[in-house]
This record gives C-alpha cells, structure tokens and sequence, in this order.
C-alpha cells in the first residue's frame, strides 16, 4: 500500500487531486493511533499529515495556538505546559484501548473530536476549535475560523471538520483555545455506592457551588484497577476539585463533608487525582490487550446505569461511568451486540453509541457509528458531495 507524507499542504494539495483524477481512495490519518476504530477504510493508499508538523504561532497572552496537524500531541502539551496553559478538553490517548503505537498528533484530536473527562463542563475539542485549514476533495486548500478569514460559506466549517474523522478532507493546520492550566487539583473519592446511588451523588455534587470539574464512578469490578489499587476497597465514586491551592482546600473540604453524608470519603492528594483523571480518560481497565468488543455510549447523566442494568439481565457487560454518568465506557464479553445496545439506548430516551473496538469479524458485521435519522443521512450525504465529490476520502469510515 501507498503511503503519502507531504510537507507542504501545495503537496498534500496535488496527492489529492490526482487521485480525485483517477477515482482512487485515500485513507486519511494523522499518527494512526485510532487504527481499528471506526467502519473499515477500503482504499489502496494513506495519506498521513505526519509531515506537516510543528506550531505556527503561540502568544499565551492570547490564550490561542496555531498549529500544523500532525504535531505531536506531546510537543504541544509541552508547550502550554511552560507556559501554564492546557487544552481544557483533555484528550485521550488511545493506543493502550487500542493496542496502537506512533504518535498522536494535534489534527487527528481534533479530526475525531477527542474529549475527555473535563468535557461536561468545559466543552468538547470542536468547542475550542477557533480555526482551521484543509485540502478539500477538489485538491483546494480551505481556510476558515480563526485568524484567517471570516467563514461566509453558510456552512460553520470550523465545527463541520471537528468529529469529521477524515472524511471530508486533510486537515492541515488547526487554531484553538488554551486557557490557564489549574495550580492544583484534589478529589474526593466516595465509597460503596452502587450505580443508581452513584448517578444520584454525582447530580448532588454537581448542584453545589463548588465547581466540580471531574464526575466518574468506577463499579466494583473496575474500581481495583485504577492507582495501582491505591483507592478504597469497593466502588469508587470520584469528584475533582481545581483551582487555586487556597480554594481547592476549602472546596474540597466543603465537598468532602457533603459527600460525607453518604458514604465514606477519601481525599486524594494532587499527584494521585493527576493520575487518576488520566487513567480514567485514557480507558486504563479495558487497555488489556484484548480484541473484546467496547462501546463508547453517551446518554443522558440519570440513565447510564440504568441502560448497564438492562444489558447485564441478557448479556455479559462491564462498564463505569464519566462525565457525572452520561460518558459509559462499556465492554462486552463476546460480540459488540450493537443492535440490542441500540434497541435499548432509544427505549431509554436516545443517545449515542460508538464502537471503539472489535475483533476485525465483528466490525465488519456492527455499524461503528450510531445510525443518522434519515434527514441528517441525507443532509450529511449532500455535505460529503461538496466536499468530496468523488467520494476518494475514508469510504466507509462514517457509514
């Protein structure tokens, strides 16, 4: 197979517009750590934005970076980290969920709109995406948002390219928000709850004036998993505090005691919180080397562990839960069972479902991705036509 690495986005530009020529797909990736994600790609060739490395600009008076797509995630947390700033949305890694190696690069976060636990609170990746570049199917170099131009085409292109996984063009440059990083961070960690006490506990948190950033529950059957089992015996319901050392030290007292009326409570320290919230975000329970199925499900904050509660009468299921009980990270123990997954998501008020991972046998026979209504199909048919009218771009990916 081909593999395309242009350094310039006039290169990427021409790669494009001969295979639009000749009617040949390309796979579009960044460091291909999400391999095995997603509807199978059928092309011949990849065309990667590894080449188009490295940040443009970065006033952190501004609070705004520019960046080139394929720059390592690492390079650019390295340099907010210097400067006290970070990207609040807190992207996943996902090579130990997916058993991946290379390097995540800023374009592809942003390609899969990748958003962590900080999420239900501070928005999704596309929600500080200011602007963007891309070579379109046509091999045209689009820019729009941001520093570059005012966006008059009808369409927000900024937000269409976010979460787009490569299937309306190469992302080649990205512009977003990096607000001031928290001096420090704690959490408070409530034990022995079941999921319905959990969810209930986590909507109370969220409900005081205390600026809870971070709302998980970890059952039983995880819990023992995170921090080296340095966490309580039992299920784990976490809360995080951030801000300022003075404020989060009576934030988190405040919290504790609130939380204290229901169970027993724990504080954990910055160091530990730093690495739990990692570890959570980064799926560490179900990074076991294994093809079993996992679905990323996203519902309403009150009925997660109600859909959990449903599949485990009829199916072999693990799960915990962020983003105060709507973000459910759920493996199954044999097949992806999408379908009754689905079935059960919809009687329960409708959601999202999104498989992550599967054996090769079972992605083919599960749509990935949670099916369009058939209006939005339609409306996202005509949008890939425009923007890709020979259809070359990740066939399949979002089918």
């Amino acid at each position: 197979m081909n593999e395309f690495h242009p350094r310039t986005e006039e290169e990427a530009a021409s790669i494009i517009s001969d295979h639009t020529a000749r009617g040949a797909a390309l796979a579009i990736i960044g460091g291909n750590t999400r391999s095995g994600f997603g509807n199978a790609v059928a092309s011949d060739a990849v065309l990667s934005s590894r080449g188009l490395a490295g940040i443009v600009a970065y006033n952190p008076g501004e609070m705004v970076m520019t960046a080139r797509a394929g720059t390592p995630v690492a390079e650019i947390e390295a340099a907010l980290a210097e400067s006290g700033q970070m990207m609040a949305f807190e992207p996943m890694d996902h090579r130990p969920l997916m058993a991946t190696e290379g390097e995540p690069t800023i374009g592809g976060v942003f390609a899969a709109n990748v958003s962590g636990p900080r999420r239900f609170v501070s928005g999704a990746a596309r929600d500080s995406l200011l602007g963007v570049r891309f070579v379109n199917g046509r091999g045209e170099i689009v820019k729009a948002g941001g520093r570059v131009m005012k966006n008059v085409t009808g369409l927000d292109l900024v937000k269409l390219m976010a979460g787009s996984h490569g299937t309306l063009g190469l992302l080649t440059e990205v512009t977003f928000r990096v607000p001031p990083r928290p001096k420090t961070e704690e959490t408070i960690v409530l034990s022995g709850l079941n999921d319905a006490e959990a969810a209930n506990a986590m909507a109370a948190a969220m409900a005081l004036p205390l600026e809870v950033s971070g709302a998980a529950h970890l059952p039983l059957t995880v819990a023992w998993s995170f921090l080296d089992g340095k966490l309580p015996q039992g299920e784990a319901t976490v809360l995080r505090i951030e801000g300022l050392p003075g404020s989060v030290a009576v934030r988190g007292e405040k919290l504790a005691a609130a939380m204290g009326r229901l169970g027993s409570v724990k504080r954990l320290e910055e160091d530990d919180s730093c690495r739990l919230w990692r570890e959570i975000r980064n799926v560490k329970p179900y990074a076991d080397g294994t093809s079993r199925p996992v679905w990323r499900v996203s519902v309403a904050p009150g009925t997660g562990h109600q859909l959990v509660a449903a599949l485990r009468l009829e199916e072999g299921v693990d799960a915990y839960y962020d983003w105060q009980g709507g973000l459910v990270w759920m493996r199954m123990e044999a097949e992806p069972e999408g379908d009754m997954l689905r079935r059960y998501i919809h009687a329960l008020g409708g959601g999202h479902a999104t498989l992550m991972r599967a054996a090769p046998a079972h992605r083919a026979m599960t749509a990935a991705f949670q099916p369009q209504p058939e209006a939005v199909a339609l409306l996202s048919a005509r949008v890939k036509e425009k923007f890709d009218p020979a259809g070359i771009f990740n066939p399949g990916k979002m089918a």
